[in-house]
């Protein structure tokens, strides 16, 4: 069993390991073409951003559909190609947050929390789910996410309701992004923990044969005291679950 890392990389845009290789021209800012909103949308054979915002939802319903196709890429350099999506991730982060401990809940607005973990990942809709293998800075990474963002709140919802779901949504990501308030560092903590909480279910599913450890390092980037508590009961899962493993003679495999 690979024990935590110090090396810290990329899961889905916050708290994930190396992933597999993604082509060059889709995601690196070599690419010859910069990345466009106008680019993605045409790249994966979907309409390009309206003249005027709609009057119906159904165009940003339609987008939503990606984040349930889309994967996450940390885990595919270990073979697992069929794994979670980015909408997931999303929705088990949106269960874990109604659950937050009463000492943390009676300081949060809990119901904003819900929502920043359903839209925090929302852009990954165009941007893809980037990791530090895909040669894209951090921030060519924000303008991609935040120029999303923009056509998702604003070029189709912005004329749905006045306009204030979306601003809603926009504003909610941009505070996670930031992550000043509590409830932002709270949702963090959570994007961590969930990421956690499939490491140790890909290795269980795998009867051991897959050691996903590098994984564990983001456990030390939790920052509230109750959820660093949730991690420390994930993490000696993990290690129960390691002990109870018949050792093979090949061992299990960890890329």
């Amino acid at each position: 069993m690979e024990k935590c890392k110090a090396n810290e990389t990329q899961v889905g845009g916050t708290a994930t390991a190396g992933a597999g290789p993604k082509p060059k021209d889709a995601l690196s800012e070599s690419s010859m073409t910069p990345w466009s909103v106008e680019g993605a949308l045409a790249s994966f054979g979907l309409p390009p951003p309206p003249s005027q915002p709609p009057s119906s939802p159904l165009p940003f319903f339609h987008m939503l559909e990606r984040l349930k196709t889309t994967k996450r890429e940390g885990w595919r350099r270990f073979g697992l190609m069929t794994g979670e999506s980015i909408s997931d991730h999303m929705y088990r982060m949106s269960i874990l947050t109604m659950l937050a401990p009463s000492s943390l809940s009676s300081r949060l607005d809990v119901p904003r929390c819900t929502k920043m973990a359903l839209v925090h990942d929302m852009a990954e809709a165009l941007v893809g789910d980037i990791t530090p293998v895909d040669g894209v800075s951090k921030t060519e990474k924000s303008r991609r996410e935040a120029a999303t963002m923009d056509h998702l709140t604003k070029a189709l919802l912005g004329n749905v309701a006045g306009g204030l779901q979306g601003q809603q949504m926009r504003e909610v990501w941009q505070e996670y992004e930031e992550s000043k308030t509590l409830e932002s560092r709270f949702v963090h903590d959570i994007d961590k923990l969930e990421l956690m909480l499939q490491m140790v279910e890909y290795e269980r599913s795998h009867g051991g044969k897959v050691d996903l450890g590098e994984f564990c390092h983001v456990a030390r980037r939790i920052v509230l005291p109750e959820m660093r508590r949730w991690a420390e009961e994930v993490l000696e899962e993990r290690t129960a679950f390691w002990a109870a493993v018949p050792k093979d003679a090949d061992g299990p495999s960890s890329s």
